[in-house]
């Protein structure tokens, strides 16, 4: 039977807002969608496709057969295709046979399909994203959670070998699967958000989801739509925000995708020093184009609207942005001001940022961008990109650099952990350790680290107590949590029996205290996109790579104090503090329970003389490769007041014995008596 023409799902104001680059919810205008006509139920069908001289769906249905289904040219120059098939029901796959100009007749995907098939050639499929939702508590109260004052706390993953099936490890587990062993994991380790890389449909396993066909499906590998609204609507339940990884950057050649679509460059760029991707080889999106722009927020829109996803992570950026990213001088063209910035691009991430934060004012958008193209994170109406965060580039490498080198020689490397401070709060920072971290031979997190195994992890759980009680959100890997040891492999489970053995437990654990830190002490993230709260104490002492810092609340003794000892030396270093304070320390990395030395970083005096430029002073015993964390008490009394009470402990002036594989340093660099503000007591 062939196809009818139906009631347009199209008014005059959507074509309008599409050729103008300003409609923003295509979903429910194009694609397949069941409905009735004249009483009889089908499907109704619209595809763009301006430059096609004939369109028609095809399937099981018909055969195949192109000519059986035609649909109908709108008759308002918009190039929309559309019409009614009778008794096409969900489940049906199906294409869209588009010939072309030049009489080339191109199978193709359905740009806004729900569903797709998992195959090389594979069809869209007719489907439904109807499910009831019972995370209404969740949603009414998420801008408490994505606050900017909140603290955010982000485990990146990718569904497909965060874990699998001992007996099956071939096999994915499907989204409720996962839901039944994501979430009380996610709540037991104190994350507050969970980032999952891209979950639309791609037909490349290696791309790890970065090269997507379907933008409007959820990828059929681990289920159907309703399965992932599912694992989302467990995640709010337990008060766990949902990030989702979204591609705006570029889109594979695939023959059924959206490279030629119609015959022509209609989705990318014709000129390929703008339309193709030299390091990924796929095609550019052309953000210039009005229905593009239609088609791109829209489709940002639609994850946000139908799975109910808390925030969006935009991947790539910086190649966004940059005519001349990863290209050869002579391989870009300049702009029209001969410069070097997409400026297409740069409108389109502002009218995104616009769009969504106006329909979702509490959610989150983040961009992964490694350049130092300012103010993306600052309002658009103060000519900013309009990004809620963006992932800190510069601080990962500069640490990553840092907790490499031997202590013996990070004191020529000092400034890789000072120098984060100097630009912190230009932006709304995410301190990202993510899976580009951990692939294609740069080692995982755990073998980034200096020396034998318990520097290794001595030195990692000191890098995450500075990750931790540094400004701005946070972010980690998979497997990072607990030390995997290999290199991510994106075909088979992290290594879950490394938690048999205790140095990996402890981490694990080390972990999970850290976030209940951040999570709870106000100081860490009330003031974390903002100068107030933070303040250096000790930022100079490169000899003995000692780092101490304040963070700071909104309230006026709401403070911890960080102190970072990156040697494998144990001493009692002499802190200048505020007159009238008084401290306790509230976490060790150094702690047996997670896998340290248990070197207790105990307070062995207070002196109420000037240092540091601070009228007080404490003296602290520093355990090895670690980091401690201090709380301002609240009702304090004076060093002065305090002394006669005070409790000596015997000092530990030797190194521990579970770290005598390490290196010890020269006796050079043992601190000395001094005057001088940047050397020690």
């Amino acid at each position: 039977m062939e196809n009818v023409l139906p009631h347009s799902l199209f008014t005059d104001h959507d074509i309008y807002l599409f050729k103008e680059g300003k409609h923003y919810k295509l979903y429910d205008k194009f694609g397949a969608h069941t409905t009735e006509l004249n009483g009889q139920k089908g499907t109704y069908f619209a595809v763009w496709a301006p430059f096609a001289k004939n369109v028609s769906v095809i399937g099981d249905f018909n055969n195949w057969h192109s000519e059986t289904h035609s649909l109908f040219p709108r008759w308002d120059s918009s190039g929309i295709w559309e019409g009614f098939i009778p008794n096409l029901d969900w489940g049906t796959i199906y294409k869209y046979a588009i010939r072309t100009n030049k009489n080339i007749l191109l199978e193709k995907g359905d740009p806004f399909a729900l569903s797709w098939e998992q195959n090389v050639q594979a069809s869209s499929v007719i489907s439904t994203t109807w499910y009831e939702w019972d995370d209404e508590n969740w949603m009414a109260n998420r801008w408490k959670k994505n606050n900017l004052a909140a603290p955010i706390s982000v485990y990146e993953m990718h569904l497909a070998s965060w874990m699998r099936g001992v007996d099956h490890p071939e096999k994915f587990f499907s989204y409720r699967e996962i839901a039944e062993r994501l979430v009380p994991y996610l709540k037991e380790m104190n994350f507050t958000h969970v980032e999952l890389m891209p979950v639309m449909e791609y037909p490349y396993d290696p791309s790890w989801g970065y090269q997507v066909t379907g933008f409007f499906a959820a990828t059929s590998r681990f289920g159907s739509p309703q399965d992932l609204m599912f694992l989302i609507d467990e995640l709010h339940r337990n008060n766990i925000g949902v990030i989702l990884d979204w591609v705006p950057s570029h889109f594979p050649g695939d023959a059924n995708g959206l490279h030629f679509f119609d015959g022509t460059f209609l989705y990318e760029h014709e000129d390929p020093r703008k339309g193709f991707h030299p390091d990924w080889k796929s095609y550019i999106f052309n953000y210039g184009r009005p229905e593009v722009k239609s088609f791109l927020i829209s489709n940002a829109m639609f994850w946000l609207d139908r799975y109910h996803a808390d925030g969006l992570r935009v991947d790539a950026v910086t190649s966004m942005l940059h005519l001349d990213y990863s290209r050869n001088e002579g391989e870009w063209e300049p702009n029209i001001e001969g410069g070097n910035v997409n400026l297409e691009a740069k409108l389109f991430l502002q009218e995104f940022n616009t769009a969504v934060y106006k329909e979702f004012p509490d959610i989150i958008t983040i961009a992964e961008e490694s350049s130092d193209f300012p103010m993306l994170t600052k309002p658009v109406h103060d000519g900013g990109i309009g990004f809620g965060m963006k992932w800190m580039m510069g601080w990962m490498h500069d640490t990553l650099k840092y907790f490499k080198e031997d202590p013996i020689s990070r004191k020529y490397l000092h400034n890789k952990i000072t120098f984060s401070s100097m630009y912190v709060f230009n932006e709304n920072y995410m301190m990202p350790l993510s899976h580009d971290e951990v692939v294609h031979g740069k080692a995982s997190l755990i073998y980034k680290m200096f020396g034998d195994e318990w520097q290794k992890f001595a030195n990692l759980r000191a890098l995450y107590t500075y990750m931790f009680t540094h400004p701005g959100a946070k972010l980690l890997f998979m497997g990072d949590e607990f030390g995997q040891t290999a290199e991510w492999n994106f075909t088979q489970s992290l290594d879950w029996h490394l938690l048999e053995h205790s140095i990996h437990k402890g981490l694990q654990k080390f972990v999970k205290d850290l976030n209940k830190l951040y999570t709870t002490e106000t100081s860490l993230y009330e003031n974390q996109f903002k100068p107030a709260g933070f303040e250096w104490v000790e930022a100079n002492d490169d000899n003995n790579s000692i780092f101490i810092y304040l963070r700071k609340g909104t309230k006026e003794n709401d403070v911890t104090m960080t102190v970072l000892n990156l040697t494998p030396r144990v001493f009692d270093y002499k802190i200048g503090v505020n007159e009238g304070t008084n401290w306790e320390v509230i976490l060790n990395s150094d702690d047996e329970k997670y896998g340290g030395s248990g070197v207790k970083a105990n307070i062995v005096d207070e002196e109420d003389d000037e240092w540091m430029y601070r009228a007080n002073a404490i003296i602290l015993t520093l355990p090895p490769l670690a980091g401690v964390v201090l709380r301002q008490k609240k009702n304090a009394t004076t060093a002065k007041d305090k002394k006669s009470h005070l409790v000596q402990e015997p000092l530990e002036k030797s190194k521990p014995k579970t770290a005598s594989k390490g290196k010890e340093l020269p006796k050079k660099n043992s601190p000395k008596k001094s005057n001088k503000l940047n050397t020690r007591y």
